[in-house]
């Protein structure tokens, strides 16, 4: 493998990492969170974002919202039913309004606002006498203040009504409204003798002047205000309630719709908060009732500052850093959600009870932008390490087993453990013979090398083995890492008769072509080890080169049973532990007691003997167990017995009964 692999496993969501890459996470985050709290801070200063923060109060103003006062404005409507009755076309005399103002005099009304503008004289003088003779200090007239933009320069025009009808001690309002961007009105008005503020002074409100861009408190869709019909207000005693206008403020206004929609349109109606759930416009003049209530009961709500707007994000930012500050995952969507509740929950207290208003928009977004940004920096690095593991072990490990460590690094400890490992050596014998007959054709010996080592390959990766190495025409492997393998061994064993089955099939294969080819067969032979025990598995290498192998004494006697297998005559020999894992699975012969080269110690060494009974694996024991005790001869019968019952040991049994025959004729 040419390449490093640079993976450092995770130990799960526990988050088990070294300082160094620990560290180096917290700034990346803190980077992230300061750039996020910057960009957003910047986007607060533009129009659209302003706009999109002000449809947010909307919702949030709008979700239960305060009562109606119970002392709010009635509103006496100029409407159809009104203008059906009166039969005038509008504008009506003015001598109707002064019917008007003295039959709500006459009803205890404290204070009246007439959300007309009277800025011309009548046609007919008699009218302006009879409205000037019912004016007083009670009455607030309707003005006008437009800002006209020109090419040359942009000016105020301020429309008040007649000099005549204030002379008489009538207050001038200004009615004028800002619209939001979107057409909606929301903004308190910021005159210092609006209308609604100078009606509040008359009828004894005790309210302060708003802050500038303070939001209007909306109480619900059109006609939330108690409304009377024109025609019913002029004649109370007869239309209306005892007492309907007693100590109360009126305010006189054209109402030509029942709550008209967006798509119709409407005289003097506006889009407001409730809007949005409604879809209803509301009247001019019952918007000036509930600027009126604003003001009197000082139900506006202010702006938050931005200062307070930049520090609300930057904090989101920094919670956000901090919830995903070890890993991020599907708890990762669960803080969002909980985050976002707690923003908006936040903003709605504040403004219900601070009357202060802080959009959501910009710690929310703040919030989602860190996490999701991080979350997508961790995908990007899991897909890396993905990557890197697969280019890793794609050539030792099995395609299924390759994608289970992919998927899940905490299986994979890089850089050295000590595990219990099946280790597996498998050699062509004879290989040395075949290559020097075929010196004058090596394309064709390699060809043959591959032809054998690939099934022999498949066998080891379809048993869950790790493929350590090729050693010219030798096969290292084992079981038991990088993945946990309970059933490390008896996958090894099965493994290495697979190996020998693929073989017989190989060598057919070999004979018939070459009965085709008409040439001598060539017939392969390989030798397997197994052996168990603790090694020492992981990266062996250099820095510019490595692979994942495994050390210790249990490897080298894996080999060394490769090598001793030649002399038993015997395609797999099986180390003391490895037989004893697997004795219940595999029927097992023990063979010797052997002291391979490089080690002291005695080394039992065991086969598997496929397909033998019982009975002739008990045999076989006492036959072993004879040769220990030095009782056997070779004239014995045993040995032919043995091989009638277990031919796969046919040759082990000759190689015994010779070295019997060879000590009996060498001289004392």
């Amino acid at each position: 493998m040419e390449e490093r692999v640079a993976v450092q496993a995770s130990s799960g969501r526990s988050g088990q990492w070294d300082s160094p890459r620990f560290l180096q996470r917290r700034l990346k985050l803190l980077a992230l969170a300061v750039f996020v709290a910057i960009a957003l801070s910047l986007a607060t200063l533009t129009n659209a974002w302003r706009l999109n923060e002000l449809r947010s109060f909307d919702y949030l103003s709008t979700i239960d919202g305060p009562p109606l006062p119970e002392d709010s404005p009635i509103i006496v409507a100029i409407d159809e039913p009104s203008m059906a009755e009166i039969g005038r076309q509008w504008p009506w005399p003015r001598a109707l309004h002064a019917r008007l103002i003295e039959a709500l005099r006459k009803a205890g009304a404290r204070a009246i606002g007439i959300d007309v503008i009277f800025a011309e004289p009548s046609a007919d003088a008699a009218n302006d006498e009879a409205l000037e003779k019912a004016l007083g200090a009670d009455v607030v007239l309707a003005g006008d203040q437009t800002l006209v933009e020109a090419p040359q320069a942009d000016q105020f025009v301020r429309t008040e009504p007649l000099a005549r009808f204030i002379a008489k001690g009538a207050w001038t309002g200004i009615a004028s409204v800002s619209l939001s961007g979107d057409g909606t009105l929301r903004a308190v008005p910021d005159y210092p003798d609006g209308f609604a503020a100078v009606l509040a002074a008359i009828a004894g409100a005790k309210s302060h002047a708003p802050p500038k861009d303070a939001l209007i408190q909306v109480f619900g869709p059109a006609r939330t205000y108690p409304t009377v019909s024109y025609y019913q207000a002029l004649d109370p005693d007869n239309f209306l309630p005892e007492g309907m206008f007693e100590d109360r403020v009126v305010l006189v206004g054209l109402s030509l719709q029942n709550a008209p929609s967006i798509a119709d349109g409407g005289a003097d109606a506006f889009t407001t908060s409730d809007t949005v759930h409604s879809n209803k416009l509301v009247s001019g003049v019952e918007m000036q009732a509930t600027i009126y209530d604003n003001l009197a009961h000082e139900l506006f709500i202010q702006r938050a500052a931005r200062p307070y707007v930049v520090a609300a994000i930057a904090l989101a930012a920094m919670l956000a850093a901090f919830s995903v500050l070890r890993t991020t995952g599907w708890r990762t969507l669960a803080y969002g959600a909980v985050a976002i509740g707690l923003i908006i929950a936040a903003s709605y207290a504040a403004m219900r009870l601070g009357h202060v208003f802080l959009s959501p928009l910009g710690p929310g977004l703040a919030f989602l932008a860190v996490t999701a940004g991080q979350a997508g920096l961790d995908y990007a690095e899991e897909r890396k390490k993905r990557r890197e593991i697969t280019r890793a072990f794609q050539q030792y490990l099995s395609p299924a087993l390759v994608e289970r460590l992919a998927k899940d690094p905490s299986h994979l400890r890089l850089g050295g453990e000590r595990r219990t490992l099946s280790i597996l050596f498998c050699d062509i014998r004879g290989f040395t013979t075949i290559a020097e007959e075929m010196k004058e054709d090596p394309e064709r010996l390699t060809a043959l090398v591959n032809r054998l080592l690939t099934p022999l390959s498949e066998a080891v990766l379809e048993q869950g083995g790790t493929i350590d190495k090729y050693i010219g025409d030798c096969l290292m492997a084992f079981w038991n890492a990088p993945l946990d393998d309970p059933e490390h061994a008896v996958h090894a064993v099965g493994a290495a008769l697979d190996m020998l089955a693929r073989l017989e099939r190989v060598n057919r294969e070999l004979e018939s072509e070459a009965k085709r080819e008409r040439r001598p067969a060539q017939t392969l032979r390989i030798g397997i080890g197994i052996n168990t025990g603790e090694c020492v598995v992981g990266n062996m290498g250099s820095h510019q080169r490595f692979d994942y192998s495994a050390l210790g004494d249990a490897v080298n006697l894996a080999s060394r049973l490769e090598g001793a297998s030649k002399d038993y005559g015997i395609s797999l020999l099986l180390g003391e532990e490895t037989a004893r894992l697997v004795e219940k699975t595999f029927p097992i012969a023990e063979l010797d007691r052997i002291t391979v080269k490089g080690r002291t110690a005695v080394s039992p060494v065991f086969t598997v003997a496929v397909g033998a009974r019982k009975d002739a694996i008990e045999r076989h024991q006492a036959f072993v167990q004879a040769k220990y005790d030095g009782t056997l001869r070779a004239h014995d019968a045993v040995f032919d017995q043995l091989k009638s019952a277990l031919p796969p040991l046919a040759r082990y049994y000759e190689r015994e009964r010779s070295r019997l025959d060879t000590s009996r004729r060498e001289p004392k």
